[in-house]
């Protein structure tokens, strides 16, 4: 039997591997681009060429953003009358807020006059960094080169970054960093990709025509809600000029009768996503963005404004100021009345980090879930999930119109970007059509549609403009944070908040209460760590008078198991009788084979609690075991990723998808947690009785492994917890008295206390009473 079902494991196990290595040689698996600035520089176009308008900076192809295609109500933009000559606009950047968390503000936002669009939208506090780019982090500067190759052409620099605390300004050329020659922007980004955070350089720039020599400690990269997605297929190279577009663009969507279509960016003849804007008004709280449209006589004024922190409410960090006010206002400046609508497209870009390991809880079964998703809640309505699996799909179609819309927002596993109408009248429906779109590109690996940049596009309804009259205008609020429930439960309507973004499942009742103590351990350790193990002990603490039933079931199977060898010798041939007599042994000792899965059937709702919690909540996402200061096991809601072994694996097991797939790190955590598993058996498992029960025994230390496997990629946090579980469950084995076995006298055999040897309980005490006489 034993070399029939190792023979078994063999086949199998060479299956799987022979399986995975035909497929790799078949379909190699392309090298995924570095998440780092260089790869940032060579797929952004602004990023490594000087701005020359529009025609420089061509929208990348897209599913919903496809190349312009004339409606059949539209005319030809030939057949329109000429615009008059406007001047034109030189690209311009600047920022809202301030990278210091010191100051009023929550977040450091950059813009762009191209599309009057967000370029970034990065939070200051340091509870919220990048976990992948680890490299130094001097600043987006938005880099150009120079003429010439001289260097690289600052074109912004944001408040309180490194940069500009060094006192590098918009215009100036860096030549250098050290002794490093810097000729490009590329070479800019490169050479900052190869420094570490806290440390020092030292910048060589021109500025007007003169050198100067600037010292700049570099920081740790803050984490961008928004950004432009530069790695729509992570498994394919990104070529250049291929990413997705800006944040929050605007075009006009209808102009009397002529309408845009689905496939159109724009009306012939506009350009309003793509060209240069007006800046109107531009200071740290608030800019605002105007643009002509001699062709259809209309002008239209976008203003962003940043929310501020009181001075009295800046240590409250669920104070809420994680927002942008948009408002929007198009008028009719011409001398004929006009009917006219506006197309409004969401935030794009928010992060993906740890998509080999990630997951996000899905609220249907149908569409399953990505790491972006679209959530919208209708007045009165329920909250509604897309994923980017159901929007990779030509068929689906999904859109909404005349439904009064709450919010609409793009979601991913701990923070989200919502935009919020803020009208009057709540049952107001501003928006004759509303649809989850796709921007990024289909990955060609199925597995990985999961990781598609997301958005939306509002078109709202028909308004009819007056000339000179009074525009149409709307407001929104621009939510853009982390899903923390008090934070959240602060935004939108009192009984239709932005809550609703986390979502735990079915076990939300048992997430929630957890996450509670999980919270006051911290507030007593300051480690969510040791809050976990502390969470450990309460558990199995309160679960201890299961717990020593469990091992006390466990040593009285142990005591049996000699009568059960007698009882399978006897009954070899006779199974039926072999049942009945094993079931009368434990019935005469009072013993329930099923009363060990009590304890596991109890622990599986909170094991599964804390694995949605970890899943979830965004406090527990750059949790360190240790400290900030050692690199393995920072973050909780993340494997410990203790080595990257890329370099000495097959792509097979550090890339793609399927069962064998364990990612670009070892960990060390799930193998410590599978060892106990093992050794636990080993330790308390009775000697098999027949050949059967040494079957089972050998599937229960395989499937450990398996588990193993399945495990390997799961938080630290959960790892920290089975662990904590499995020490305290082999001490309570261990400290437990055992029971020591009587002899009956009248050579019956072995019995437990308080137990008979013989199958009459009643004949023996009976005979018991006659012997006290």
């Amino acid at each position: 039997m034993d070399k029939r079902f190792t023979l078994f494991a063999v086949l199998v196990a060479l299956i799987f591997v022979v399986n995975q290595i035909v497929f790799s040689i078949l379909f190699p698996p392309k090298p995924a681009p570095v998440a780092g600035p260089a790869q940032v520089a060579k797929a952004r176009p602004d990023q490594a060429a000087p701005d020359k308008g529009p025609a420089a900076k061509p929208e990348p192809p897209a599913a919903q953003q496809a190349a312009p295609a004339q409606d059949a109500a539209e005319k030809p933009a030939a057949q329109l009358i000429a615009p008059a000559e406007v001047p034109a606009i030189a690209p311009q950047w600047g920022t809202l807020g301030s990278a210091d968390p010191q100051n009023p503000y929550r977040m450091l936002v950059t813009w762009t006059n191209q599309g009057a669009a967000i370029e970034r939208l990065e939070m200051n506090s340091h509870a919220y960094r990048d976990l992948e780019d680890r490299s130094g982090h001097l600043g987006f500067l938005a880099p150009a080169d120079a003429p010439k190759k001289a260097g690289a052409l600052v074109r912004v620099v944001g408040a309180g970054t490194p940069a500009a605390l060094a006192g590098l300004q918009p215009g100036d050329v860096i030549t250098a960093l050290d002794d490093r020659k810097v000729a490009s922007a590329t070479d800019l980004i490169e050479a900052l990709a190869e420094r570490q955070p806290r440390e020092t350089i030292q910048i060589s720039v021109q500025r007007s025509g003169a050198p100067q020599r600037l010292s700049a400690e570099l920081g740790r990269h803050p984490l961008a809600v928004i950004r432009p997605e530069h790695e729509s297929d992570p498994v394919d190279i990104v070529q250049p000029n291929d990413h997705d577009p800006l944040s929050f663009l605007m075009t006009i969507q209808q102009f009397d009768e002529r309408t845009l279509a689905d496939d159109n960016r724009e009306l012939g003849g506009l350009a309003l996503r793509t060209s240069e804007w007006e800046v109107v008004e531009a200071d740290q709280e608030k800019v605002s963005f105007r643009k002509a449209i001699p062709l259809l006589g209309l002008q239209v004024v976008k203003t962003y404004r940043l929310e501020k922190v009181p001075e009295d409410q800046q240590e409250d960090s669920n104070f809420p100021a994680y927002h942008l006010w948009l408002d929007v206002s198009i008028a009719n400046v011409g001398d004929r009345p006009h009917k006219v609508a506006y197309r409004l497209d969401g935030p794009t870009g928010l992060p993906i980090e740890g998509a080999w390991y990630a997951n996000k809880v899905g609220r249907n079964w149908s569409g399953g879930t990505g790491l972006r998703d679209i959530i919208t809640h209708f007045h009165g309505g329920e909250t509604k999930q897309i994923s980017p699996t159901q929007l990779a799909d030509p068929q689906f179609k999904e859109n909404w119109s005349n439904f009064p819309l709450d919010y609409i927002a793009v979601d991913s596993q701990y923070f989200a970007a919502a935009l919020l109408p803020q009208k009057e009248n709540p049952t107001d429906a501003w928006f004759a059509d509303i649809r989850p779109i796709r921007v990024g590109a289909v990955p060609k690996e199925k597995a990985n549609t999961r990781l598609i940049d997301v958005s939306f596009r509002l078109d709202s309804a028909t308004a009819d403009l007056a000339p000179n009259g009074k525009p149409l205008e709307h407001r929104f609020q621009i939510f853009a944070g982390p899903k923390k429930p008090p934070l959240l439960a602060q935004y939108g309507l009192p009984n239709d908040t932005l809550g609703d973004l986390v979502y735990y499942g079915w076990f939300g009742i048992v997430a929630r209460p957890m996450l509670a103590i999980l919270h006051a351990f911290h507030q007593m350790s300051g480690n969510y760590g040791l809050a976990i193990i502390m969470l450990t002990v309460l558990v199995r603490g309160c679960m201890f008078p299961l717990g020593r039933k469990q091992a006390l079931g466990a040593q009285k199977m142990q005591e049996l198991q000699p009568e059960m060898k007698r009882i399978n010798e006897k009954y070899k041939t006779e199974p039926e009788k072999k049942t009945r007599a094993t079931q009368e042994l434990f019935r005469q000792h009072n013993y329930n084979p099923a009363g060990g899965c009590l304890l596991a059937v109890v622990q599986l709702p909170i094991f599964m609690g804390l694995y949605r919690s970890l899943m979830v909540d965004v406090e527990l996402r750059q949790a360190p075991l240790f400290g900030d200061g050692i690199r393995w096991a920072s973050n909780l809601a993340a494997p410990d990723m203790l080595w990257n072994w890329t370099a000495v694996m097959p792509p097979f097991i550090t890339q793609g998808s399927g069962f064998l797939v364990l990612g670009p790190y070892l960990n060390v955590l799930p193998l410590v947690t599978i060892a106990l598993f093992v050794w636990q058996q080993k330790m308390f498992m009775p000697p098999p009785a027949d050949e059967q029960a040494a079957m089972q025994q050998k599937m229960m230390q395989y499937m450990s492994i398996f588990v193993g496997v399945m495990f390997f990629k799961v938080a630290s946090g959960l790892c920290v917890y089975i662990i904590a579980s499995s020490i305290w469950g082999i001490c309570e084995r261990k400290l437990l008295p055992k029971a020591s076995p009587k002899t009956d006298p009248a050579g019956g055999g072995m019995t437990l206390p308080g137990a008979s040897s013989s199958g009459n309980g009643a004949a023996d005490a009976k005979r018991r009473q006659r012997g006290r006489k």
